[in-house]
């Protein structure tokens, strides 16, 4: 198993890693005055690739880490679910964007308040949710997730370095790469192993990390902002 977790919860680890941003790293991108135009742009291109790369990663790490006790998976059911979840919404989005430029240009500003608001929203409904699953897992799977996105937000903001952009576009494929959306990981985790109540636990990373991702994420950013002075 990996670092000591249950084989579910390592599988669980690797559905979490190839779930897509989201509405939050856009959020966060925001926060961090970064490039909010490639952040959106890169999460509508992640989650389009995820409707293959996570039914088939999950399948592959259900057999490595569960064996034989790994539940029978679709992995074609899985890549349609993963199409509705993720590729259709954001493809909605685009297009929209895109047949109303005047009004999405006008309603920024609007727009800048709401998601800041929504993003309060959000951590506040987070650690609500999630509340009982990250108490009494945190210990057990915190270690691994903190690393996770330590080396996810590394590993984006210096290939990003590497490939010459400049500050604004970094410190938003590092977000992107660090943020995952946890909603996504804890819906398909309780799609491949049905729980009657509360989490899986392929659904129990995904759902510790939807509170580990802001106190890590935040941190980050501000300190960036600071440098940034």
């Amino acid at each position: 198993s990996l670092s000591g977790l249950t084989e579910e919860m390592a599988v669980g680890m690797m559905i979490l890693a190839c779930c897509p941003g989201g509405v939050t790293s856009n959020m966060v991108t925001k926060l961090a005055k970064g490039d909010t135009a490639l952040s959106i742009s890169y999460t509508a291109v992640m989650s389009i690739a995820t409707v293959i790369t996570l039914p088939l990663i999950t399948g592959f790490s259900m057999q490595h880490f569960m064996g034989a006790e790994a539940p029978p998976i679709n992995i074609f059911s899985l890549g349609i679910t993963m199409c509705l979840i993720t590729a259709i919404p954001v493809g909605i989005g685009l297009l929209l964007n895109t047949k109303n430029k005047e009004f999405a240009t006008s309603f920024e500003p609007k727009a800048s308040k709401i998601s800041t608001v929504l993003f309060v929203i959000i951590v506040a409904g987070a650690l609500a949710s999630e509340w009982d699953a990250f108490i009494t897992n945190v210990g057990t799977i915190g270690p691994a997730i903190v690393a996770l996105i330590i080396i996810m937000l590394f590993i984006g903001y210096n290939s990003a370095q590497y490939f010459k952009m400049n500050a604004k576009r970094a410190v938003t494929v590092a977000i992107e790469s660090g943020i995952q959306n946890a909603t996504v990981g804890i819906t398909i985790g309780n799609i491949i192993m049905n729980q009657e109540a509360g989490l899986s636990p392929l659904s129990l990373p995904s759902g510790v990390y939807g509170i580990l991702m802001y106190l890590v994420c935040l941190p980050f950013v501000f300190l960036y902002l600071r440098r940034k002075r």
